[in-house]
């Protein structure tokens, strides 16, 4: 027997429970990969909470984690039994000691980068890297607004920008997230519960706002962001943490400026086992380097039967980075 988390009802982190179960064998497409580090999202908080629910109860949850490859299904070529493997668009059901991957979801793991450091960074950074690279081209010395800066994502993306000579503007919620932001290369931070931040990104920008705002925030930001963008400029949602964004009136668009908004996920820009390992190198590349750092502190490092204390820490805003399940 091995052991996993699962939920029989939607709810709080409360509804989580750590039970026994018996992985599978993995399908003629699949490889069974045995979990060394599993990263936390802010998605696993929505399946789990019913917001996007899950296609039967009960159910797993989590979609990314780094290990070791136990076996491989018989139509596998690629990936063999003992290889050190990443993914983060698996079936719900990462949050376990094994887990069945379709094995076009895995990339292969470079042994300059540690399971600790892939399995927190692997769907932030792909998160970031088709944000930036495909979404919306950013360009050295543009100047962009990220909401959440100090988050997973967001910490990942102050590095990058950095490196790519991006002057980025972080939005955070408290002095010590804004000290954060700044430290991992935000060019400005904006703190949300004390400053306007159309406002101040007026003053930033020297009255000429920003061409794309990245948006993970929602319900909370959604206004404040459109008030962020140029003429024509673009509105990326891409989260909802606030709550989901509804019942908007598209002429509010032309109001702002005639704005483009979308909606994108990873899954739209990363759909192939080709395109998924050209991303996880580019991504790669940037921690081996050093450009971006994605190491998790010991208080975000939780034992797997800790996931109802990881998912309060989380739901709770006093993390910053990455945080990771340990089975």
């Amino acid at each position: 027997m091995a052991k996993r988390i699962e939920f029989a009802v939607h709810g709080g982190p409360e509804v989580l429970q750590y039970v026994d179960y018996t992985p599978r064998d993995p399908a003629p497409n699949e490889i069974l990969v045995s979990n060394i580090t599993i990263g936390i999202n802010y998605i696993d908080t929505y399946v789990r909470s019913g917001l996007y629910p899950p296609p039967h109860l009960p159910s797993g949850l989590g979609t990314e984690a780094a290990g070791i490859v136990e076996k491989v299904g018989s139509g596998v070529t690629h990936i063999n039994v003992g290889d050190r493997v990443v993914y983060a668009q698996a079936p719900l059901g990462a949050y376990s000691e094994y887990h069945c991957v379709p094995a076009d979801k895995v990339a292969k793991l470079p042994n300059a980068i540690s399971y600790e450091q892939a399995g927190s960074s692997f769907l932030k950074g792909l998160t970031v890297y088709y944000l930036f690279h495909l979404t919306y081209r950013v360009k050295p010395g543009e100047i962009i607004l990220f909401h959440a800066a100090a988050g997973g994502v967001g910490r990942i993306a102050c590095q990058w920008a950095k490196a790519l000579g991006v002057k980025l503007i972080g939005t955070v919620g408290s002095a010590e997230k804004a000290a954060q932001a700044m430290q991992d290369g935000a060019w400005a931070t904006i703190n949300y519960r004390e400053e306007n931040i159309a406002q101040r990104v007026l003053e930033l920008t020297d009255g000429e706002k920003v061409n794309v705002v990245y948006d993970s925030v929602g319900k909370a930001t959604w206004l404040d962001s459109l008030d962020c963008i140029k003429p024509h400029g673009l509105m990326v949602s891409f989260g909802n943490s606030s709550g989901a964004v509804i019942g908007v009136d598209l002429g509010i668009l032309n109001q702002k400026g005639g704005l483009f908004v979308t909606r994108p996920s990873l899954g739209h820009y990363i759909n192939t086992k080709q395109l998924l390992q050209h991303a996880a190198n580019e991504l790669f590349s940037m921690v081996a380097s050093g450009a971006i750092n994605v190491n998790v502190a010991v208080e975000q490092q939780f034992r797997l039967k800790e996931a109802v204390r990881a998912h309060q820490a989380l739901e709770s805003r006093s993390t910053t980075g990455s945080s990771l399940l340990i089975p």
